[in-house]
């Protein structure tokens, strides 16, 4: 036993990087160096590939948007302020991740697709039929409008329902200036958004043009080893058919390389070079 506990020790240290586990309440997606491979929706133990293969998960469960209040102006021309709750479900966890990755993305995209689905529904309904009369099937419209939307980010609307709808006690001036902070809200969170994907972009584009300088690097070399392997059997089928006539070959070549018009060069006697200036080698 004591012989292989260092191998189980191993084992179990190793064994975050190709297992992992789902839940009940989960779902998750496989990439591959960016690259969607399948979409686990069982709860189990899994396998993936070590440090290669990536594993992000999502909730599987009915999540809940509880969206900040915001004003609307109905068909008779009253300003409402409207607060509203959405129940919604993650169904395809790859477009998910596509479009908006991660919970506060979400909640962010339902609460402007429902917040201009509301706008528009309740600007053809009078305020009575808002507070009393018909609600249950004004937020049914909605909810059919921003269901259809939605599904472009693999998310199901199951409900979207009214918690408050009050007069507003602001003058038409505080109105107007609540209006313009949650526009600048908005732009900003999408100016947020658009950053942050493009962080994500010029990360993965990096990386991609790493790769890329390593594999021309390493076929690169492998060209010049190549080339090296047969520049040497070339020198060697030279030097076996003659010899003496390779390294005199050998010789003018390396005079030819340290020796140029301007120099002036002291020779002894006996030097080859001298030798074979004067024929004698």
């Amino acid at each position: 036993m004591k012989k292989f506990l260092p191998i189980l020790l191993l084992i179990f240290v190793l064994s975050p990087t190709f297992l992992f586990v789902v839940d009940e309440t989960q779902q998750a997606i496989i990439t591959e160096l960016g690259e969607f491979k399948r979409t686990i929706s069982k709860p189990g133990l899994s396998f993936k590939k070590p440090f290669i293969e990536k594993v992000t998960k999502f909730d599987n469960r009915i999540l809940s948007t509880d969206a900040p209040p915001g004003e609307y102006l109905t068909l008779d021309k009253k300003r409402l302020v409207v607060d509203f709750i959405a129940r919604w479900k993650i169904v395809d966890p790859l477009v998910f991740f596509k479009s908006v990755n991660n919970l506060f993305s979400a909640n962010s995209r339902i609460e402007d697709i429902v917040f201009s689905e509301m706008r528009e529904e309740l600007a053809t309904h009078n305020i009575n039929e808002v507070i009393a009369e018909n609600r249950e099937l004004i937020m049914d419209e909605v909810k059919i409008g921003s269901t259809e939307r939605l599904k472009d980010f693999g998310m199901e609307l199951i409900d979207v329902r009214i918690k408050r709808a009050d007069l507003p006690s602001e003058v038409q001036r505080s109105v107007f200036d609540r209006m313009i902070a949650e526009r600048s809200r908005i732009s900003k969170r999408y100016r947020s958004e658009g950053e942050e994907e493009s962080a994500k972009i010029r990360a993965q584009t990096d990386k991609e043009r790493e790769i890329i300088l390593a594999e021309a690097y390493a076929t690169s070399e492998e060209i010049k080893g190549e080339g090296d392997k047969i520049a040497t059997k070339i020198y060697s089928d030279s030097y076996s058919k003659d010899p003496s006539f390779y390294e005199f070959f050998r010789k003018l070549d390396a005079y030819d390389k340290i020796i140029d018009g301007k120099s002036i060069i002291f020779l002894p006697i006996d030097s080859d070079l001298l030798n074979l200036l004067k024929n004698k080698d």
